[in-house]
């Protein structure tokens, strides 16, 4: 992007800036998310989201309120948002929001292909794809049986075809494999948006350089963890990890050579924004799960988009606040259909500075 971005930012993209700012005014605050946490019924949970942005969202519905229909309802909601800013834009903002659907599309190819392994029918699994990653072949992913015939007979015509460079191969695609060729996909898009971001230069390239690091490193860490105690070994998994991130090249190194939990946490903890997220929390601490303090981590990175304008990273951090907001209310009405009141607050708050 041109030198001065800022001067004519807002000929193209000023208005759906100033719109996605806007709809990000909407996020539940936490008095909103302190009223839901009072409901004691599935209905009462609807009552309370109509006084805010989500407004009559359930009340369409001829269906019984279940937490499964309150999942779908935010998710049609979110993709509602997104396409109506997708339908707007314009290059490079364009290219930049289908970079973001490119990660929905990599986890919808996978989770055709474990559907498949399972034996389950087509139609079973399409409703599950998340519709941000939909693309017109989707059906005849579950009869390739090797990543080589994926792309050649199938992935070849999709966007996803440019990040298949590294990930085709003759192995049979069992369970293993397939989670393994996800993560091949997600380290050359994550290479390629970085990239992009950086290229874009300016506010962009500030705002999404680190988001995208974060993210590429988060991988490496949960790769690394989630790999003891499978067959998945130090070079293997060395393959598997993004060099776009702050870990890259020094820590990825070490987290190939690790072998268990303490050694991972001991490559962490060379790194000052991911030793708090390794670092023993308290009795009674909300956040007890890698995952959760990854996510919280995720929701400050995300929210610090919006102190900056004239740049595209509102717009992946507000799906990504979004996404969470999701989550958060899908616990809640877990918690009170279950009767776990006791754990319904072990939410990830999205306000900085929020323990």
């Amino acid at each position: 992007m041109a030198a001065c971005q800022e001067f004519t930012f807002n000929v193209d993209h000023g208005y759906l800036e100033g719109l996605v700012r806007g709809m990000k005014a909407g996020i539940l605050t936490q008095t909103g998310y302190h009223n839901l946490a009072q409901c004691d019924t599935l209905e009462d949970i609807k009552l309370h989201l109509q006084s805010t942005d989500y407004g009559k969202l359930l009340s369409s519905s001829a269906e019984e309120l279940t937490v499964s229909l309150l999942d779908s309802k935010l998710r049609e909601n979110l993709v509602t948002e997104f396409s109506c800013l997708r339908s707007n834009a314009l290059p490079p903002l364009s290219t930049f929001l289908d970079y973001m659907c490119y990660s929905y599309m990599i986890d919808n190819v996978v989770l055709l292909i474990t559907g498949a392994l399972k034996q389950r029918a087509v139609s079973e699994l399409l409703p599950r794809c998340h519709p941000l990653g939909a693309f017109d072949q989707m059906a005849a992913v579950g009869i390739a049986r090797t990543p080589a015939e994926l792309f050649s007979a199938i992935m070849v015509d999709t966007p996803l075809a440019q990040f298949f460079q590294d990930a085709v191969s003759d192995s049979n695609l069992d369970e293993m494999e397939a989670e393994i060729l996800r993560n091949k996909l997600y380290k050359v898009y994550l290479q390629s948006f970085h990239s992009f971001c950086r290229d874009m230069g300016g506010a962009t390239k500030e705002v999404m350089c680190p988001v995208l690091e974060f993210e590429a490193d988060r991988r490496a860490f949960i790769i690394t963890v989630n790999s003891f105690g499978t067959e998945l070994r130090g070079a293997d998994r060395s393959a598997l990890y993004p060099s776009c991130g702050k870990l890259y090249p020094e820590g990825l190194r070490l987290l190939a050579q690790a072998e268990d939990y303490e050694q991972v946490k001991a490559v962490a903890d060379c790194y000052p924004d991911y030793k708090v997220i390794f670092e023993d929390k308290g009795p009674g601490s909300d956040f007890n799960t890698l995952e959760d303090r990854f996510f919280e981590q995720e929701v400050k990175l995300n929210l610090l988009a919006f102190l900056q304008q004239f740049h595209f990273g509102v717009f992946y951090s507000y799906i990504k606040l979004k996404e969470q907001e999701s989550r958060n209310i899908i616990w809640i009405a877990e918690c009170v259909t279950q009767g776990q009141k006791s754990k319904i607050h072990n939410y990830i708050p999205l306000v900085m500075g929020a323990n």
